[in-house]
């Protein structure tokens, strides 16, 4: 037995006493630098959030004129003011320089221009656009970014808390903090594709293009617009989610643009109570009109979707590449039947 104990037990006592300790000692080290806060996702994301300025050339219709070109080119030297500047935020999305922003902060603008976390700048060039969701790509070279963490945008939940980051007012890199409002928020703009998560972190202008972040510091979405009486926030911002947004940057990437399948109807849900989509107007030329669809028509389906929602409609033809078959279960007067319509591209600002 004296044995057992100088040889077994006695090592096995010293082995737990130093566990204990070495656990002990972390504990007290973690403890005392877990400060309540969100500062280290803050530390994560906010190298990939930068401050976009741009700025276009204010002309009259008439400078667009040959013989009027010469006398505009001199007024502008006399003139400087007749530059507009715009500022915003923006998101590193790739090592590669590309960097995702709202439409609305570069829109028409001649040079863009970007700013670092570190205060580094530099210019910027637009790889292409996506007005209908407000998105935009531009892309710098610079060797080092850091890209930001995509989160799953999808599986936030109202009460969640979120961040902001962007360039209020164009004072610096700002941070702010708040929680989901709401999920799914349509009719905010007049693209049919709204989708927007709602949040009362604090969003103001510069901020349109910056990254809303989640407590581990991963994009959940790009802060985009507010409602405001005021000109600054009151709580009601609204944000494009990541996973919209990096299915426009990896196509902008990849083509230039977005390109969405097209059907040429305008749908309004019935006044009675039959459920579905009513037609009320077919384009001319559309596939709709080529596969025979007539206003009055009901879809009750498309592509075996229930056509119980006009947003999850719109984005379900949105989504078909043009060329693609969408199949409608359409009720016409008292007869049930199949159309058969083949997708086409989507001009832009027109309906599904």
């Amino acid at each position: 037995m004296p044995t057992v104990i100088r040889y077994i037990l006695v090592p096995a006592m010293i082995g737990l006493s130093l566990g204990l300790a070495v656990t002990f000692a972390l504990y007290l080290q973690n403890a005392s630098d877990d400060k309540p806060g969100y500062a280290a996702a803050v530390r994560l994301a906010s190298p990939s959030v930068v401050n976009i300025y741009s700025s276009k050339i204010l002309e009259p219709a008439v400078c667009q004129q040959p013989w009027f070109r010469e006398w505009c080119e001199r007024l502008r030297d006399v003139n400087p003011d007749q530059m507009q500047t715009s500022l915003g935020s923006g998101v590193i999305a790739d090592k590669q320089g590309y960097i995702l922003t709202n439409y609305h902060v570069i829109a028409g603008a001649d040079e863009i221009f970007v700013m670092f976390a570190n205060g580094h700048s530099t210019v910027a060039t637009l790889i292409g656009a996506d007005p209908e969701t407000d998105l935009a790509v531009i892309r710098v070279n610079t060797p080092g970014l850091t890209p930001i963490a995509i989160g799953e945008s999808d599986q936030t939940d109202v009460g969640d808390i979120v961040l902001a980051i962007g360039n209020p007012f164009g004072v610096g890199q700002t941070v702010s903090a708040g929680i989901i409002s709401a999920k799914g928020r349509n009719g905010i703009s007049e693209s049919p594709y709204d989708d927007f998560i709602q949040t009362d972190a604090a969003i103001n202008p510069g901020n349109s293009g910056g990254a809303l972040i989640n407590t581990e510091g991963q994009l959940i979405g790009i802060n985009t617009v507010i409602f405001t009486r005021t000109g600054a926030s009151q709580g009601i911002g609204f944000a494009l989610p990541a996973q919209l947004a990096a299915a426009v940057l990896e196509e902008i990437v990849a083509t230039g643009k977005v390109t969405r399948g097209w059907l040429g109807v305008t749908l309004n849900p019935p006044l009675d109570e039959r459920g579905g989509l009513l037609v009320t107007q077919v384009s001319p030329g559309s596939p709709a009109l080529l596969a025979g669809v007539q206003p009055g028509d009901l879809i009750l389906a498309v592509n075996q979707l229930p056509a119980d929602d006009l947003m999850e409609v719109s984005r379900l033809i949105a989504g078909i590449a043009p060329g693609g078959e969408i199949v409608m279960s359409v009720l016409r007067d008292d007869s049930h039947f199949d159309v058969r319509a083949i997708a086409a591209e989507r001009p832009s600002q027109l309906h599904p």
